[in-house]
């Protein structure tokens, strides 16, 4: 169970996270993008109480969690110096996943993203029903999912997702963003896996 205003690492009151456990989060050490990818940042490593701020944005539609950790990947992004996009949008959830939990978590971090950019998020990708990718077996989950374009984009273009574990879904929205128009694909995330465990 998840109670308001409890700390996801230690349970004691803290929303998002309490101040000892936020000293407990790491950059994540560097890797490269996936194909079709120009610039990947991430926020942290995809670990302890990052995972948990990830599963509590993701799963259980804190919007604390999410705010809170889109302000830490504007950040991120700042301070890693990277371009300005021309518009944000990000990795869709499957639509089963979607109707099952109520929103998609995703595009509620990628417009936060956005405002903090100053920038548009745009609807510019659709995801078909497949199983999730932390359902699928290792090499399914290197296939990445099956993602469409739904609208011509133009320019740098920012991809926003809560994770990359694999880097398959970043490689195969990277690829429907520049078939879209897309000169430049960028990403954020707000987590990754350390780089021993990632694989395009």
């Amino acid at each position: 169970m998840v109670f308001p205003g409890r700390c996801p690492g230690c349970g004691r009151p803290g929303e998002p996270v309490c101040a000892a456990c936020l000293r407990s989060l790491r950059r994540p050490r560097p890797a490269p993008p996936p194909p079709g990818v120009d610039r990947w940042v991430a926020a942290f490593a995809y670990e302890g109480v990052a995972r948990e701020l990830v599963a509590r944005a993701k799963y259980h539609d804190r919007h604390a969690a999410l705010a809170w950790l889109a302000d830490r990947m504007v950040d991120a992004w700042s301070a890693a110096g990277a371009p300005a996009p021309a518009l944000a949008t990000w990795a869709p959830t499957a639509p089963a996943r979607r109707r099952a939990r109520g929103f998609d978590h995703a595009r509620l971090l990628a417009r936060a993203v956005a405002r903090g950019m100053g920038v548009r998020a745009v609807p510019v990708l659709t995801r078909d029903n497949g199983g999730a990718q932390t359902d699928r077996s290792l090499a399914d989950r290197r296939a990445g999912p099956g993602v469409a374009v739904r609208r011509p984009v133009a320019g740098r273009v920012l991809l926003v997702d809560d994770v990359a574990t694999t880097g398959a879904t970043l490689r195969v929205c990277a690829a429907a963003l520049r078939a879209a128009g897309a000169t430049e694909v960028v990403a954020l995330t707000a987590a990754r896996t350390p780089p021993g465990a990632f694989s395009a």
